[in-house]
């Protein structure tokens, strides 16, 4: 007989929650806000990988939700406890971001102008995506500023993200929609 999975634990029924370090915080916490939007950014993934047209976008958006819990750990850690980590956000992720988007930038002409989301539905999902790489960012950004984390790696790293993300909408849309005029 398998072991029945127990997910309810009530011990955020007061209004706190554990760091991944184990420190007891306020569900409010600028960390846990942050952990949440990469949450639901590797979350929005998921959605964006399973109508992502092409099998290279796929693997790609796979390998980032990888990568966002490598992130998400890292902000729920204190810096007493980081040395616990085995892996943590480094230069060298944010190299292989950069390689990625020159390669796939190659292949997508450069748009004259604003595009409008919605193109396509993985498109949609990944320009969706990117908007919430850069609530992230906004994130991460704070926790820098207030000194919560130290690794200002991440925040290079999100907002290299966000970019890619791009990329990879325009990857996938057959023909972007432009912002040509505002109609009334």
């Amino acid at each position: 007989m398998t072991k029945k999975i127990r997910i309810t634990t009530k011990s955020g029924d007061q209004g706190f929650s554990r760091l991944f370090s184990g420190e007891k915080v306020s569900k409010d916490s600028p960390r846990l806000e942050a952990c949440g939007d990469i949450d639901e950014l590797a979350s929005l993934l998921g959605v964006a990988r399973c109508h992502a047209r092409k099998k290279k976008i796929q693997e790609k958006i796979l390998k980032i939700q990888r990568h966002l819990f490598l992130a998400a750990s890292e902000v729920a850690t204190t810096e007493e406890k980081l040395s616990r980590l085995p892996q943590r956000i480094s230069q060298d992720f944010v190299n292989a971001l950069e390689q990625d988007m020159e390669s796939l930038a190659e292949n997508i002409p450069n748009p004259r102008g604003f595009i409008v989301p919605g193109g396509t539905l993985s498109s949609a999902y990944l320009d969706y995506a990117r908007a919430v790489a850069r609530r992230c960012e906004r994130r991460i950004a704070g926790l820098l500023k207030k000194e919560e984390i130290r690794n200002a790696t991440l925040l290079i790293w999100f907002n290299r993200l966000s970019d890619y993300l791009y990329l990879m909408a325009r990857c996938e849309e057959d023909k972007p929609i432009l912002l040509k005029e505002i109609e009334i």
